[in-house]
């Protein structure tokens, strides 16, 4: 029982502190296991044996709790993409503030999806570890008391799509050690699962395939999320129009797509109605973009979209993408397109446009600025600005806490430095209520994609050559859309405006993960001048896992294995819920 006791102090602290919101828990046992997506055996990381782990069905302003078992032979984070944990970034799972899971150790989240609606996912955040799963998603629907701007659909489908090695994540890690590309990819997953074997030449025999199957005359809602690498891919499905409605938590103005760009790490809602005749079934395509496709033929994704009256197999021609592989300015225009719909709420009745960003004041501005890879004290290294980041062994915010000096330092520059590149724990200081303006500068050849942890951020524009302040001219001050991740193409930039109203430290990265792995990532500290982190910022969890400087602090945590940790977790979950519902009906009264 005393082992029980963290996970049980967590509850009842939450729940005195949200007693009027629901809860949702989640057990979940984070292990290897084998499958061949691919046709050839290889080792992936699964949630409670599942790959692609499961979907978080949540709905605006629930708590979570998530009792993480880290099952694996390295240490272990979970990050909770586009969550935005509002003063709470002790649960944002990621090095610059919660101290890795050790092996056989585990770990309770607890947070809580407030203000939010929309789709996200969630992914192990460490050492290229999404390379092998470890991923799912984050729905978080609306409360029945806010409208949909859209008719309910028929049903909800969740698709993950992505780049994938048949090499394991520690050899992807090993090859960008030593300095080495990572290749071209193997293939691309869709819900973990190979390619539909559309061609005999290029799919072999016997690889299992994603199929959905869907009813005539119904309209199905599909949440797209690239959890891929690093390959930006186009996702269409034949003959089927794709009604754009949201993309990571704001909804946009409806429009319909033939096919769309879906970078790493982003996602998108679209409305598909089965308009078809069921002659046949009907393919559903994610391809690579911006590469020779000739060469990259493999790296496609296809599953099956099958009406419950089809009457055979797909065959044929995959459906074609844009007409020019490498037309970057088509994808551009498309991003370009994408608006808010001002005119609606969200998790709030208020119109999402009613908070004009246009109108305020920008207090700090920051150009980050990304090249392609360089040497830094013989190592292949990646910058931004200049500075390519190194984790310490001390998460940031924990530093913080106890005053502990040299961890970091607030000396990330405002614009490039011109120097030489160099390796810093270098962090971007800040202050809470600042409105900041950051522009992405990538004069990198590939694209890269960035997010920015515990925010949503206005995308206000994009374009070729290099960002001067005249290029504020071009900005969109009135509906561009409120995201988590943004595309930035290869020779331009792109600018973002973010309200710092969230206290703590917050991860700015590139979700490609080998630029990321090499040190393409900052944070930004955000403190109130009036009171310090533990006013306006909610205190540290009792739960608080110790490293680095601080590792004399921590209790050691009695290694167990899956199946012993299985029973426990029943019974975890149990005491929770009863004990949530004891402190709800006594709050009650």
């Amino acid at each position: 029982m005393a082992a029980l006791a963290p996970l049980l102090a967590v509850a009842f602290l939450a729940a005195a502190a949200h007693a009027a919101d629901p809860f949702a828990f989640f057990d979940w046992d984070v292990t290897y296991m084998t499958a061949s997506p691919l046709g050839i055996p290889q080792q992936v990381i699964a949630i409670n044996k599942q790959f692609p782990g499961p979907v978080m069905n949540l709905t605006t302003n629930y708590n979570v709790v998530v009792n993480v078992l880290n099952s694996l032979d390295e240490p272990l984070l979970i990050t909770w993409d586009g969550i935005q944990h509002r003063k709470n970034c002790w649960q944002d799972g990621v090095l610059g503030t919660t101290c890795p899971i050790p092996p056989g150790w585990n770990w309770t989240y607890n947070f809580q999806v407030k203000d939010q609606i929309g789709s996200f996912f969630y992914f192990p955040s460490l050492g290229m570890q999404r390379a092998a799963g470890g991923f799912g998603g984050i729905t978080v629907n609306n409360r029945a008391v806010i409208s949909v701007p859209f008719d309910t659909p028929d049903g909800d489908i969740t698709l993950f799509i992505g780049d994938w090695y048949k090499k394991n994540h520690t050899h992807l890690r090993k090859m960008l050690d030593d300095g080495k590309e990572l290749g071209m990819p193997d293939g691309v997953l869709m819900n973990g699962k190979g390619p539909y074997r559309y061609n005999d030449s290029l799919v072999s025999d016997g690889i299992e395939y994603e199929t959905i199957k869907v009813e005539p005359g119904k309209t199905y809602r599909f949440r797209v999320h690239n959890v891929g690498i690093s390959t930006s891919l186009n996702f269409r499905i034949q003959n089927h129009n794709l009604a754009l409605v949201e993309t990571e938590g704001s909804y946009t103005m409806k429009q319909n797509f033939t096919n769309l760009d879906i970078h790493v790490g982003q996602s998108y809602s679209f409305l598909v109605t089965m308009d078809q005749n069921a002659s046949s079934d009907y393919y559903i395509v994610a391809s690579a973009r911006f590469v020779n496709e000739s060469l990259w033929t493999r790296v496609t994704g296809v599953a099956i979209l099958q009406y419950s009256n089809s009457k055979g197999k797909a065959s044929g021609p995959l459906p074609d993408p844009p007409n020019d592989e490498y037309d970057k300015t088509f994808s551009m225009n498309q991003a370009r397109s994408i608006r808010m719909n001002v005119s609606t709420g969200a998790a709030r009745p208020n119109p999402q446009g009613s908070f004009h960003y246009g109108s305020i004041n920008v207090s700090q501005v920051y150009k980050l600025r990304n090249e392609p890879p360089v040497i830094i004290n013989g190592k292949k290294r990646t910058t931004l600005s200049g500075i390519s980041y190194s984790p310490p062994d001390t998460p940031l915010r924990l530093a913080d806490l106890y005053d502990k000096k040299g961890v970091y330092t607030l000396d990330f520059p405002t614009m490039p430095i011109d120097g030489p590149p160099v390796i810093r724990t270098s962090v971007i200081n800040s202050t809470y209520k600042n409105f900041l303006e950051i522009v992405f500068q990538n004069n990198d050849t590939i694209v890269q994609t960035y997010h920015i942890d515990g925010y949503a951020f206005w995308v206000v524009g994009m374009d070729y050559g290099e960002w001067t302040e005249n290029s504020r001219g071009t900005y969109n001050k009135w509906d561009g859309v409120s995201r988590c991740t943004t595309q930035v193409f290869p020779g331009a930039w792109t600018a973002v405006m973010l309200s710092l109203d969230s206290p703590g430290f917050w991860n700015v990265r590139t979700e490609n993960l080998d630029t990321w792995y090499l040190g393409q990532e900052t944070y930004i500290r955000v403190v109130d001048p009036n009171g310090g982190y533990n006013v306006t910022e909610m205190v540290a969890p009792d739960n608080m896992l110790y490293c680095g400087l601080l590792k004399d602090k921590q209790k050691a945590q009695k290694p167990h294995g899956s199946r012993s940790s299985a029973s426990a977790a029943k019974l975890n979950n149990y005491l929770l819920v009863v004990l949530v519902s004891l402190l709800a009906l006594t709050l009650g009264h």
